[in-house]
């Protein structure tokens, strides 16, 4: 009796972990592949790939087997199917089929999942189970890297990992770490996936978590970790994303003791974070580099402006149609050549800006599509300082990242920007339903 009644605790708990539904097991496979795809997400897309897929078939199975009718109030959805569709247009002037073909393939999340949601019933508390998986999976991720530095720190020095412990191990483990800081910031702290990626994940999970109050020790925990994580990410735009979302929540605090607390914390916080070196690292370089050949690997804040200057040029030249989605890179590679931006060339960078690369690679058009759907979404955000911050992550992402050029930055837009353009927001605790 008593097994019976723990197997039963069990299963209760494990079924409000993940996501069932009685009579439908299409849709209980597909929300939690979601799960599963998300916090696996920060651990490498290689592995979260096959579950996006799975959820990818089984929803449009459910678009099948479903029935209702199409409701269209939702219809800014259908921007997403539309911006895939000028996508495979600009196939027809594209003289590198292949890499345009590949490029297709990856962006057919953006084609599907919007199209999925019109069919898709969820609540708010479904769609909270993404970001709480989410946030396991960038905890986790947080000490695989953390173990990763750590262990190449002791390399440097002693070319061993030390076990034992004496006051020579301490110097020698005090001297790693001198030496090895690098390992603990940036992309060398990122191995599992692109920092600017993990930081965008950061920044959503802190705020879709922190709309309400810290009600514990381990919810407080995980605010310090996510925070340390994205100190060591030291990502300049998600610097200035975070510093935008602590203003906002400041100006939406009543109390003027509370508000004054806020005003030191945030300028405490501004302290540590602009003490970051790869903060002066992002000054210096902009400022000192004056010849392109002087570019190093570590300056890459510099070769991102004369990226963004390339793309504007060759904007120029073919303001209409742009050049196609297969040859987009290769005429950026050339225009760096052509301006003798060796370090641009040498690491066949794309535009490093999806509002610039979408123009290159569809022109006026799919630039307009991609605008107009952060036009409604900041149409849509303005309801709350929570919903705005969110929607000011995304945007300025994509100001620094060509999200939709990487399967990992495609799949988390075509399912995120989608939920949050339906009618009723995610963030919100009222319940989300198509009607």
């Amino acid at each position: 009796m008593t097994m019976r009644v723990g197997l039963k605790e069990i299963t209760s708990r494990i079924t409000k972990i993940f996501y069932t539904e009685e009579n439908n097991l299409v849709l209980t496979i597909f929300w939690n592949s979601l799960y599963a795809a998300f916090f696996l997400l920060p651990l490498g897309i290689n592995l979260s790939t096959p579950f996006f897929i799975i959820s990818i078939i089984l929803g449009i199975v459910n678009i099948f087997r479903s029935n209702k009718r199409l409701v269209l109030d939702n219809k800014a959805l259908l921007l997403f199917p539309l911006y895939f569709i000028i996508m495979l247009v600009s196939l027809v002037y594209t003289d590198n089929m292949s890499d345009g073909v590949d490029l297709v393939q990856r962006s057919l999340a953006l084609f599907f999942f919007p199209i999925i949601f019109l069919f898709v019933k969820e609540d708010a508390s479904t769609v909270k189970k993404l970001f709480d998986f989410l946030l396991l999976g960038l905890i986790i991720s947080f000490f695989i890297n953390l173990v990763a530095a750590i262990y190449d720190c002791m390399l440097i020095i002693t070319g061993e990992v030390i076990f034992s412990f004496s006051l020579e191990t301490i110097s020698l483990i005090f001297k790693a770490f001198t030496h090895g800081w690098n390992h603990f910031i940036g992309s060398e702290f990122s191995i599992l996936v692109n920092p600017s990626y993990v930081s965008l994940y950061i920044l959503l999970v802190l705020s879709y978590h922190l709309k309400k109050k810290i009600e514990s020790r381990i919810q407080l925990l995980i605010v310090i970790i996510l925070f340390l994580y994205l100190f060591l990410l030291a990502s300049i735009a998600a610097y200035l994303i975070l510093a935008i979302m602590s203003l906002l929540l400041m100006f939406s605090i009543t109390d003027k003791n509370k508000k004054y607390t806020m005003v030191i914390v945030f300028i405490l916080g501004l302290i540590v974070f602009l003490n970051n070196p790869r903060v002066f690292d992002f000054y210096s370089n902009i400022t000192t580099a004056t010849n392109t050949s002087e570019i190093d690997n570590t300056a890459v804040e510099k070769s991102r402006l004369l990226t963004w200057y390339a793309g504007i040029k060759l904007i120029q030249q073919a303001p209409f149609f742009g050049y196609g989605i297969g040859d987009t890179n290769d005429v950026l590679i050339e225009k760096y050549q052509e301006l003798d931006y060796f370090h641009n060339y040498q690491n066949r960078y794309n535009a490093h800006n999806q509002f610039l690369q979408t123009y290159l690679q569809t022109g006026i058009v799919g630039f307009g599509i991609l605008l107009n759907i952060f036009i409604l979404l900041g149409l849509r955000m303005n309801r709350s300082r929570n919903e705005f911050s969110v929607f000011l992550i995304l945007f300025i992402s994509l100001f620094f990242e060509s999200m939709l050029v990487r399967f990992n930055g495609i799949v988390f837009f075509s399912i995120i920007v989608p939920l949050l353009l339906k009618k009723r927001s995610i963030l919100s605790s009222r319940i989300i339903r198509n009607e």
